[in-house]
């Protein structure tokens, strides 16, 4: 039964990558991750190039200006990679069942499936159990002649997008609702370090590793990166 159990999930596995299926989750966490720190990093470029003594009406106007329409553009173009990648990982699940079902030699298709799991599991597999899942996948008939979007690809591009634009605001709501541009400059930054460390925090305690390492970290990481960003002009 556990044997039985272990071959439906691992055919499970390899046919999401084929066939269109509501996903548990939009995006990954690790992707959420990944969206929110690439936003903090895009808007921390336009206010650590700021000098606190060269903060201005004016330059605050540009640097927001500059910081939204930046992340309004990356944002985009994110949303985009993210439905090409998509089609992409779709396509090659139905290329994968494809060559599984047209093999003439079990072993090439017992070589395809291997590839197509994660290593670890793969590590444990032996040839009978290849074998089974090869006649599982062979069985399958929900599988399109192409890759196809669905709405659950646009909406999790539209999650993309959403999380690499709006990571902006809470950095630079301080120069929206203050005055005093020295003290918004303080403010922001110290809001960007409390999400570089929550969001440390956040990805320790999802790997099970020290979450307080992680989130101290990722705010020395997210500052090395802004540094080495400004530096290059970026």
């Amino acid at each position: 039964m556990e044997r039985a159990a272990s071959e439906a999930t691992l055919a499970h596995m390899f046919r999401r990558h084929a066939v269109p299926a509501s996903p548990p989750r939009l995006l990954d966490p690790i992707d959420r991750f990944s969206e929110i720190l690439f936003g903090l990093i895009m808007v921390l470029t336009f206010t650590g190039a700021i000098s606190a003594a060269e903060l201005g009406r004016e330059a605050v106007r540009t640097m927001l200006f500059a910081s939204i329409g930046c992340n309004l553009a990356w944002g985009i173009v994110d949303g985009v990679m993210y439905l090409f990648a998509r089609v992409a990982e779709r396509g090659r699940g139905i290329l994968a069942l494809r060559v599984i079902r047209n093999a003439d030699d079990p072993a090439a298709a017992h070589s395809v499936i291997r590839d197509a799991v994660p290593p670890l599991i793969a590590s444990v597999l032996r040839d009978p159990e290849l074998e089974a899942m090869r006649q599982r996948l062979s069985e399958l008939t929900e599988v399109p002649e192409r890759a196809r979007l669905t709405r659950d690809d646009f909406r999790g591009a539209v999650s993309v997008f959403l999380l690499v634009f709006f990571s902006t605001f809470p950095v630079v709501i301080p120069f929206i609702v203050m005055n005093d541009a020295r003290r918004a400059l303080r403010s922001s930054n110290g809001i960007a370090i409390m999400m570089l460390f929550v969001a440390g925090y956040w990805l320790g305690r999802y790997m099970g590793a020290r979450p307080w390492v992680w989130g101290v970290s990722m705010v020395l990481v997210g500052s090395a990166l802004v540094g080495l960003t400004i530096a290059l002009g970026g």
